[in-house]
């Protein structure tokens, strides 16, 4: 961490008292458009099966 970049804590009061936050880093928001693509991908059809059979043994 560079000496002069706050952190997190100090980021997060900052936002709570309605300050704004420091600059996010350029990778951060690749970082955040990456995990939204991950997140809206469809669950893979073989993982929904284990699922399946996992609850029906659970039962």
């Amino acid at each position: 961490m560079a000496k002069d970049e706050p952190s997190a804590a100090k980021r997060s009061a900052e936002a709570v008292q309605g300050k704004k936050p420091a600059a996010q880093p350029d990778w951060a928001n690749g970082l955040r458009q990456l995990y939204d693509q991950v997140v809206e991908e469809p669950l893979p059809d073989s993982f929904k099966d284990l699922l399946a059979k996992l609850d029906d043994t659970a039962v």
